[in-house]
């Protein structure tokens, strides 16, 4: 399980990443609610008929077949063109989401020795946008693929008017801009959209941990990006009826001279739990470690982003024995239960690939793609695939996180508690291995002042929308 590790100064740039990408148990670094199975429902389906190929509770999309035509860019009739990839080269944070590149080369190899989609092999055109090169790996697909697939490019707002203009549609990875979460022809496997918030987390929180409910804040920092999520939780916390206590503490991104003047406003303003939109850095560490030294020792609910290799290997003294983290995706410690985690592991491990969630992300985000073309068959055109992805409504990728709705961008309204203890998480919340809680309810409508877009009436962004655009015709 290699986790990435982001510098000082990354983090801060990469701020929004985090923020829309891992905000929704997404994307950590790490290598009345109902219980939901690993698999979205179908835990203990049968194995495919016939000795098929399976990920997970997914039969393969994959396998021959007698599909034919060059029915449109990218596609003949012995391959289909797609283009994939990450931020692996920024120089602040080399290797950035590299384990996204990594899982599409290592399910194109899979899906090939099968015999590719219906009998057409795939090719893939890696790209490395190295966060600021997003516009121009775009002009390149835009002239050479059928579609993006399983790609996260930090900067893709940046990217989205040409991408709009060249008609291409994607199966993101992950999206970052509100212009590319709501963009016309985009799909992802785990949407995050402006308009939606899973509150889950800190539901299933405030039910786990009474403190959270009665005596929670926030850690909050004077990056743009921090508190503009911090200001989205604090407007789902009250929307689900918990007011934090506002104890005025705001750490500064570039760095503190001590942290201990901030771990005692907490201890005197009597909290006892705390949330936090910032991702793991020095500064954060820092801070729990104040906290231990003045003998606070609150219940801390963070984002996915503190599910890290970074963040065990930090715990060693045990200071950050009370970190839970909300997931929407399995944890790698939940391989034994659920085959999906273990394939994706076993399948990218065999390429000498890195792992990690958003590894899993990219890696759900492939078979979406891969289930679509199959069901395009020899019809394999960009409007079909925009026809067949708009009536995917939910979505687990073969159990590797919760269910969702990628035929309408929306996201699961599940989640799971994991809790470090030394350099070891293990799920506590739901209480069964592999399930998730889930509510319909925990699906909040956001502030269209937080949007950072205009949407019209089918929810997509109109910046960059075009009359021209592929709209699915069902």
């Amino acid at each position: 399980m290699n986790g990435k590790a982001i510098g000082r100064v990354a983090a801060g740039a990469l701020a929004p990443v985090m923020a829309m990408a891992m905000l929704a148990g997404c994307a950590g670094e790490r290598g009345g609610s109902a219980a939901v199975p690993a698999s979205g429902g179908d835990a203990q389906s049968p194995a495919a008929p016939g000795g098929q190929e399976t990920f997970g509770t997914l039969a393969s999309p994959c396998g021959p077949g007698d599909a034919t035509g060059a029915t449109d860019q990218g596609v003949t009739d012995t391959a289909i063109t797609i283009g994939y990839g990450d931020d692996r080269g920024f120089t602040k944070a080399p290797g950035l989401s590299k384990e996204m590149g990594d899982a599409v080369s290592a399910m194109i190899k899979w899906c090939n020795k099968q015999g590719g989609v219906n009998g057409r092999q795939i090719v893939g055109h890696q790209y490395d946008a190295a966060y600021m090169q997003a516009a121009t790996v775009m002009q390149k697909a835009c002239k050479q693929d059928f579609m993006l697939v399983g790609e996260g490019f930090a900067m893709d707002d940046a990217a989205e008017q040409y991408r709009v203009a060249c008609k291409l549609p994607v199966v993101a990875g992950y999206t970052v801009g509100p212009n590319a979460a709501m963009g016309p022809m985009k799909f992802e496997a785990v949407p995050y959209p402006v308009d939606y918030y899973n509150a889950a987390p800190l539901k299933l929180a405030a039910k786990t941990f009474p403190e959270f409910a009665s005596d929670v804040d926030l850690i909050t920092s004077n990056s743009p990006a921090v508190m503009t999520g911090s200001n989205k939780i604090k407007a789902a916390l009250k929307e689900i009826g918990i007011t934090p206590k506002d104890c005025g503490v705001q750490l500064n991104s570039e760095g503190d001279p001590s942290y201990v003047p901030f771990a005692e406003k907490f201890k005197s303003c009597g909290v006892k739990a705390l949330w936090t939109s910032k991702s793991p850095d020095p500064a954060a560490f820092s801070l729990l470690e104040s906290l231990d030294r003045v003998g606070a020792h609150p219940t801390l609910v963070f984002e996915a982003t503190w599910y890290s290799d970074a963040v065990a290997k930090w715990n060693t003294s045990g200071q950050g024995d009370n970190i839970h983290a909300g997931l929407i995706f399995q944890p790698f410690e939940n391989a034994d239960k659920v085959p999906a985690v273990k394939k994706y592991l076993d399948l990218v491990g065999a390429e000498g690939g890195k792992t990690a969630l958003l590894g899993m992300q990219a890696t759900s985000a492939f078979l979406l793609w891969a289930t679509a073309a199959k069901d395009c068959g020899s019809d394999l055109t960009r409007q079909c695939m925009v026809n067949t992805l708009s009536q995917i409504h939910e979505w687990t990728g073969g159990g590797l996180h919760a269910p969702t709705d990628p035929g309408a961008n929306m996201p699961s309204d599940c989640t799971l508690l994991v809790k470090l203890t030394g350099s070891t998480y293990k799920q506590v919340a739901p209480a069964t291995v592999g399930e998730f809680a889930c509510d319909k309810g925990n699906l909040l409508k956001t502030d269209p002042s937080t949007w950072g877009t205009k949407l019209n009436e089918d929810r997509i962004a109109t910046t960059f929308l075009t009359a021209d655009v592929i709209k699915p015709q069902v």
